[in-house]
């Protein structure tokens, strides 16, 4: 059987992998989208949107589809699909590949509070200022709706859905932005606490450097574990020598 590789995710890392197997004679690549962008960028190899209907779903689909490895290329923070994938590489026997670019860690001169939820975020984040760049994502939004002493700048590629919190400013802008950026922005809202995801990668740390820069504290909401007996690898040729397709 030839291979065929179902890609779970559109992160940038998701993206570079689609390319190399799709360069790859006798590779058949699949990539599956959440759906929540209505205009993702182009991707290389064919590309489906929307759910599986949890773990069996997405295990009927690699049945039907002859899938013969899975690589789960979501978001660090996407632990529900990680999760079902497991149990669906499980069921299956199918391989499981889960690609994550490595967390962040603190430089000197930090200001990082580590937390671990976004929960934990909200509680803690009226002690630290009054004017937060949020910027953990748009479906997180609803967790901080209740904290009202609190002024958030919020950046969206789209307008998010409410619940929101009431004091909310909205910066409709798609990245990658630049430290330059970050600076402008947050001299520019008067921003004094910064709130993030450990999401990794060089993309989006531009804004710690510029929270560094400024002095500002940082709430950090550390990343969920795996699954049991789930490891990720760091980059796509870790993928690549997983799936036995590392160049010779």
């Amino acid at each position: 059987m030839s291979p065929h590789v179902l890609i779970l995710g559109g992160t940038t890392e998701a993206r570079e992998l689609a390319a190399v197997l799709a360069a790859r004679p006798g590779v058949r690549v699949t990539t599956s989208l959440a759906g929540r962008v209505s205009r993702p960028g182009a991707l290389d190899g064919e590309v489906r949107t929307g759910g599986f209907g949890g773990a069996e779903g997405l295990a009927a689909w690699i049945r039907d589809r002859d899938v013969t490895a899975v690589v789960d290329a979501t978001h660090p923070f996407a632990a529900g699909i990680t999760a079902n994938a497991a149990r669906a590489a499980e069921t299956t026997g199918r391989p499981l590949v889960v690609l994550r670019r490595p967390g962040w860690s603190p430089a000197p001169g930090d200001r990082w509070h580590d937390v671990p939820s976004l929960e934990a975020a909200a509680a803690l984040l009226p002690s630290l200022g009054r004017r937060a760049f949020l910027t953990t994502g748009r479906l997180g939004l609803a967790v901080f709706a209740h904290v009202t002493d609190v002024h958030f700048v919020v950046r969206s590629v789209e307008p998010p859905e409410p619940p929101m919190p009431p004091d909310t400013r909205l910066v409709l802008a798609r990245g990658p932005f630049t430290l330059a950026d970050e600076l402008t922005l947050l001299r520019g809202h008067r921003v004094d606490v910064l709130v993030t995801k450990d999401s990794g990668g060089a993309a989006t740390s531009p804004k710690l450097t510029a929270a560094r820069t400024l002095g500002l504290p940082v709430v950090v909401v550390r990343r969920p574990a795996l699954p049991d007996g789930v490891t990720a690898v760091p980059d796509v040729a870790g993928v690549l020598a997983r799936l036995g397709l590392a160049a010779p």
